[in-house]
């Protein structure tokens, strides 16, 4: 049998939780054999969602992608907890929330297909609507920022990021880019239906609004990655937060963007929001930013830093726009405790 280690866990709001593993199981499998869910999307170390930092303890770690897990950033002690194996006690800072660590497993329910729509650039608005249990609940609400697992009535399983804001109505709404191939794009694609229902499962996940906040916000998304800003700026909306905002979305080319209609939505709700569109690859017509929305974001966060403002920023997208905008903000001097990340599976 192998050996006990106790695990500790320090949340980024100063809580903290302990379990024990042994060296056979990963952390996210250990923690879930005594009833805790951990923040985590693929599980298979090509994500980085579960991204933690070793404090101190002995670990080894399974093969992972680099773009989920750096060379550089493991040689300095982070490492993601669905590949990492004890191999004594750890002390180990995860990116999260105390709330965001569940006691037992993720709510699983089902919901009704209402709406698919086209969005433009292969995007398609995916909305479901909860099927009440008998006691007329539609489960735990979500935060902004946060996922959902979807079950295609094949069994067929992928997690996406919420884009629309809390409700009462059991609304949830995805963007979803269809992928050349792609089983669950296949299938939404070909086969799913108004009316046609679906298992899910959550919410989950721990990137969301620093709660209480007045500090201008930066939102940083590529592609899709922009479904949890969409989620986050609904709710300020709704709220009616003041904060200066700034959301640059980025795509590859003219063709590929989407939701050009929801953004100019957003812009008219919130006053004090900048919205900055940037195609990497532009046509000789294009009239916005030509570059990445990294290029657009250090180009105004420089004017930030100089002003003495020092804003929180949230980036979704992949792994390589991720990169670049948290080396852009290191470069210009901003605390690392001021950035949100969430990058794609790869």
């Amino acid at each position: 049998m192998s050996a006990q280690h106790t695990i500790t866990l320090h949340t980024r709001d100063g809580g903290e939780v302990s379990f024990t593993a042994d060296e056979a199981s990963d952390l996210i499998a250990a923690a879930c054999s005594v009833g805790l869910t951990l923040p985590a999307i693929c599980r298979s170390g090509s994500c980085g969602a579960c991204h933690g930092h070793c404090n101190s303890g002995e670990y080894k770690m399974a093969s992972h992608s680099s773009g989920a897990l750096s060379e550089a950033d493991a040689t300095a002690g982070g490492i993601l907890l669905c590949r990492t194996h004890a191999q004594s006690d750890m002390h180990i800072e995860i990116d999260s929330d105390l709330a965001h660590i569940q006691a037992g497993p993720a709510a699983e329910r089902t919901a009704e297909i209402d709406t698919i729509e086209d969005m433009g650039g292969e995007v398609r608005r995916l909305v479901l609507r909860i099927v009440p249990d008998e006691s007329g609940d539609l489960g735990p609400t979500f935060e902004p920022g946060q996922y959902m697992e979807l079950a295609t009535p094949a069994g067929l399983k992928r997690a996406y990021s919420i884009a629309n804001a809390p409700n009462w109505e059991g609304l949830l709404e995805f963007y979803i880019r269809l992928q050349p191939n792609g089983q669950f794009s296949d299938w939404l694609r070909n086969e799913a239906k108004v009316g046609q229902t679906l298992s899910i499962v959550g919410p989950e996940g721990s990137f969301v609004l620093k709660a209480g906040s007045l500090a201008p916000r930066r939102f940083v998304a590529g592609g899709t990655g922009v479904a949890p800003m969409f989620s986050m700026l609904r709710q300020m909306a709704e709220f009616g937060e003041s904060n200066p905002s700034a959301l640059y979305f980025g795509v590859t080319r003219q063709s590929d963007l989407f939701g050009l209609a929801q953004l100019d939505e957003l812009k008219a709700q919130l006053p004090n929001l900048k919205v900055v569109v940037c195609v990497w690859q532009p046509e000789a017509d294009w009239q916005g930013f030509a570059g990445s929305p990294a290029d657009a974001f250090k180009q105004d966060l420089a004017a930030d830093m100089a002003g003495g403002l020092r804003p929180e920023v949230y980036l979704c997208g992949p792994p390589g726009l991720v990169d670049a905008t948290e080396t852009a903000a290191q470069e210009l001097g901003l605390p690392h405790n001021m950035i949100f990340s969430e990058r794609f599976s790869v």
